[in-house]
C-alpha cells in the first residue's frame, strides 16, 4: 500500500509540475521581438509623423464622420493600452483618421498617427479584422521600424534632414506609402524590410491577444490577400513582400502560443453597424485612383472620366445622405448621386450625368484662394469660371442668399452644353470662409430638367454647415 501511495504521490506531482511549466513553456515558444537598431531620437520621430499627417490631412480625403471615428479611435486606444511596457514610447501619440478610400488597407506614420481606410472597414468580416490590421500598423510605429529603416540605409543623403516624409508599411506591403510619398516635394519613401513586416506581423499577434483579440483575425487578413493573388487581383508590388500565404501561417502558429480572452469571440454590434452605414455610401475611390487625381497636371483630366453619359438620367432621390469627404463642409445630398474627390473639391452626380468632361447633371463644391473681399472674390471667380467654359454666358445678376449661416452670393449662368447639345443651366454660390478662402458652390442641369431638380438643389443648399 506505501509502494501504491508513493506512484499516486509522484503521478500528482508530475501533473502539477506540468500545470506550472506549460506557461512558462508555450512564452519560452513565443517569437522574441527587439527594437531594431536606431541612430534618431523618438522625438524625430514625433517631428516627422505631424509633418507627414499635416500633409495627408491636406492632400487626402479624410471621411469625417464623428461616429465612425470615435468608434476606430476606441478600437485603437484598446490596442495602443495593450502594446508591451518594452515597446512603449511616453512622446507618440497615437490617434486615429478614416480615409475615404476603398483599398482594404491602413498605414501608420512615425510618432503614432494613423489612418484608416474606409474599405477596410467594408471589406472586414468583424472587428477582429479589422483590429489586426490596426495593431499589425501600431507595431511599425512602436518599433521604431520609419527611422530605423533610415539608419539602415544609412548614407549621407538619407540624413534626417532631407528625408522630408517617411512612410510606408501598410499591410498590403507599402502601396499606401508609395502614393502618399509621391505626393510630398521633396519626399522620401521606403518600403519596409521582409524582417520587419514579420516583427509587425509578430507584435500584432501579440498586442492583440493582449487586448483579447484572436490573433488569427489578422492571419485571416492574408488568406484573403492569398486569395486575391491567386485570381490575379494582388498588385505586383507586393511581391517585394513576405508572401501572404507564409504570413498566415505564421501568425497563426504564433497564436497558438498566446493566450486570448474568450471576449474576443463575441461580435460587434457596433462595427456590424457602421459597415452597413459605410457599404451604403457611393463607392469610394481606390487610393491609386486617390494619388492619380492629385498628381495628373494634364489638361482635361477628371476624376468622373471613369463615367459614361447618357440621355436618361434618374431624377434626384428625395432621401438625402450626409457627405463631409471634403472637411471644412457638410452638406446632405441624394442618395443615388455618386460623389467624385480631388484635392480641394467634390463633385456630385448620378449615374449616366459624369464622364470624361465632367458632369452634365449635379452639384460641384470647392474652395479657392481669398483677398478677403468677399464680393470681388466672388466676382473673379466667376469670371475665371466663365472663361473655362466659354459657351456659358451670365444670365442673371448676383443676389444676396444665406449659405450655412454665412453671407453668400448666387448667380446664374447659361449655354449650349457641348456634352448634351442642350441648353445647361449653372448657378453659381458662393460664401466666404473664415480664413479668407472663397467657397463655391455649382448646381449644373439641363434647362428643360430644372424643375425636377430645383427642390433637390433647395435642400441640399438649407442643409449645408461650414467646419471650418
Amino acid at each position: 500500500m506505501k509502494k501504491a501511495f508513493r506512484i499516486k504521490w509522484l503521478s500528482a506531482s508530475v501533473v502539477a509540475a506540468a500545470m506550472v511549466l506549460m506557461p512558462l513553456a508555450s512564452f519560452a515558444q513565443q517569437t522574441q521581438i527587439k527594437i531594431p537598431k536606431n541612430k534618431y531620437n523618438v522625438q524625430d520621430d514625433v517631428k516627422l509623423g505631424r509633418q507627414a499627417a499635416a500633409e495627408i490631412d491636406q492632400k487626402f480625403p479624410i471621411l469625417n464622420d464623428g461616429d465612425a471615428t470615435d468608434y476606430v479611435e476606441r478600437v485603437g486606444q484598446r490596442l495602443v493600452d495593450a502594446i508591451p511596457a518594452e515597446f512603449r514610447q511616453p512622446a507618440f501619440d497615437y490617434r486615429f483618421k478614416l480615409v475615404n478610400a476603398r483599398d482594404l488597407n491602413a498605414f501608420a506614420l512615425p510618432g503614432g498617427p494613423m489612418y484608416v481606410n474606409r474599405g477596410m472597414i467594408e471589406s472586414a468580416r468583424n472587428e477582429g479584422e479589422l483590429a489586426g490590421v490596426m495593431a499589425h500598423e501600431i507595431s511599425h510605429v512602436a518599433l521604431r521600424h520609419a527611422t530605423a529603416q533610415a539608419t539602415k540605409q544609412g548614407s549621407a543623403k538619407n540624413t534626417l534632414g532631407t528625408i522630408g516624409l517617411i512612410l510606408g508599411g501598410a499591410i498590403l506591403g507599402g502601396q499606401t506609402g508609395a502614393q502618399l510619398g509621391a505626393l510630398g516635394a521633396q519626399a522620401w519613401m521606403t518600403k519596409y524590410s521582409r524582417e520587419y513586416e514579420s516583427d509587425a506581423d509578430m507584435l500584432g499577434a501579440h498586442i492583440m491577444a493582449a487586448a483579447g483579440y484572436d490573433p488569427r483575425d489578422l492571419a485571416n487578413v492574408f488568406r484573403t490577400i492569398q486569395q486575391e493573388r491567386n485570381g490575379g487581383g494582388a498588385p505586383e508590388w507586393l511581391s517585394s513582400h513576405p508572401d501572404p500565404g507564409n504570413r498566415y501561417e505564421k501568425i497563426n502558429r504564433e497564436a497558438t502560443y498566446l493566450r486570448v480572452a474568450e471576449s474576443s469571440m463575441r461580435p460587434s454590434r457596433e462595427f456590424e453597424r457602421i459597415q452597413a452605414r459605410f457599404r451604403e455610401m457611393p463607392r469610394a475611390l481606390s487610393m491609386a485612383e486617390i494619388e492619380k487625381g492629385y498628381r495628373t497636371e494634364q489638361p482635361g483630366y477628371s476624376p468622373t472620366s471613369s463615367g459614361r453619359y447618357s440621355a436618361r438620367v434618374q431624377a434626384p432621390s428625395t432621401r438625402m445622405r450626409s457627405s463631409s469627404s471634403l472637411g471644412w463642409i457638410q452638406l446632405n445630398i441624394p442618395s443615388n448621386w455618386d460623389e467624385f474627390p480631388s484635392q480641394e473639391s467634390i463633385q456630385f452626380a448620378p449615374q449616366g450625368a459624369f464622364g470624361n468632361e465632367g458632369i452634365t447633371r449635379g452639384l460641384m463644391v470647392g474652395r479657392t484662394q481669398g483677398s478677403r473681399d468677399f464680393q470681388r472674390d466672388t466676382q473673379a471667380y466667376v469670371d475665371q469660371m466663365l472663361q473655362g467654359n466659354s459657351y456659358l454666358r451670365q444670365r442673371s445678376n448676383y443676389s444676396p442668399i444665406n449659405i450655412g449661416g454665412r453671407r453668400g452670393y448666387a448667380t446664374t449662368a447659361a449655354g449650349r452644353s457641348p456634352v448634351t447639345g442642350e441648353t445647361e443651366l449653372v448657378t453659381i454660390y458662393t460664401a466666404q470662409l473664415r480664413n479668407g478662402e472663397l467657397a463655391y458652390m455649382i448646381s449644373v442641369v439641363p434647362e428643360r430638367e430644372s424643375y425636377a431638380y430645383n427642390s433637390a438643389f433647395q435642400r441640399i443648399l438649407s442643409s449645408v454647415r461650414f467646419n471650418d
